[in-house]
């Protein structure tokens, strides 16, 4: 059974940080592209950021580049989303994306509120 389950969200201020996390079990996840895609309320799902199977390659959408890394350890089946310098237009639900070359995977989401 694939699971992908986000943590890490909540509340914070504006300037703020947070580290999300998506552990994942029931496929092979050393072999998959993983990704973070945002959804705010009256908007459509976005691309935040990937990550090729091995790490070495990340891509990220421009609204968040400089501010969000994305990371991958394999060992432990987890894949990670530092921001920094949260804007209150970075509030959303967040979501994990798993591609294994042949079908797509996604999380439940976490909450992402931005705001003083």
């Amino acid at each position: 059974q694939v699971q992908l389950v986000e943590s890490g969200g909540g509340l914070v201020q504006p300037g703020g940080s947070l580290r999300l996390s998506c552990a994942a079990s029931g496929f092979t996840f050393s072999r998959s592209f993983m990704s973070w895609y945002r959804q705010a309320p009256g908007k459509e799902r976005e691309l935040v950021a990937g990550i090729t199977s091995a790490g070495g390659r990340t891509n990220y959408a421009d609204f968040v580049k400089g501010r969000f890394t994305i990371s991958r350890d394999n060992a432990k089946k987890t894949v990670y989303l530092q921001m920094n310098s949260l804007r209150p237009e970075d509030t959303a639900v967040y979501y994990c994306n798993a591609y294994t070359g042949a079908l797509a995977y996604w999380g439940q989401g976490t909450q992402v509120t931005v705001s003083s």
